[in-house]
């Protein structure tokens, strides 16, 4: 039985925003959901599982909205946490840490956390979902650096270059059979 995972990077988000939790949509980042529920209407999605953060909620809630259905909120799925107090980093220091974080999984800055862990929260809820919604097609609404982390678990190919070429929004359909990813599919055409 197939389970299919729908990785739904969020669209693109404001930036003046300090705090990564309440962050919200730019003007191009509303209209790019637009696209999202022309890409992912026909798919059938049963089920809508979202990092708490509000620009990943808000890039699958139209879609939701549409279908009828309810975004499952999973704490563990937020976005690696890069800094203290989960305060917004500039691109310049984000581009450094991440290539740290990639030659290091364990590395991570004060009050932060590393790759690996942010992995292993991410992959205990992922496997969860697919005990819990064997058979069912599953938008997760996501981050950039989870998601990548939550691919790489499964294939070390999904690494900084991956992430760095990923864009905002990006559609990944990860196919399982059981706990066995057997399939990636881009869907997002930029």
């Amino acid at each position: 039985m197939k389970t299919f995972i729908y990785m739904v990077r969020h669209v693109e988000s404001s930036k003046t925003e300090k705090n990564e939790r309440t962050r919200g949509l730019t003007e191009k980042g509303e209209l790019d959901t637009y696209q999202i529920i022309d890409l992912l209407q026909t798919e059938e999605i049963e089920v809508f599982i979202s990092s708490p953060y509000n620009r990943a909620i808000l890039t699958i809630q139209e879609l939701a909205n549409q279908l009828g259905k309810e975004i499952l909120i999973f704490e563990d799925l937020k976005e690696r946490v890069f800094s203290a107090e989960d305060r917004r980093i500039s691109d310049n220091e984000l581009s450094s840490l991440l290539k740290k974080s990639f030659s290091d999984q364990n590395f991570a800055i004060a009050g932060a956390e590393s790759n690996a862990v942010c992995q292993n929260r991410a992959i205990k809820v992922l496997k969860e979902l697919l005990n819990t919604y064997r058979g069912k097609k599953v938008v997760l609404g996501t981050h950039g650096a989870v998601m990548t982390l939550m691919m790489r678990y499964y294939d070390s190919k999904y690494d900084l270059n991956f992430l760095l070429n990923t864009t905002k929004p990006d559609i990944y359909r990860m196919e399982f059979i059981g706990q066995d990813l057997v399939d990636v599919k881009r869907l997002w055409k930029c």
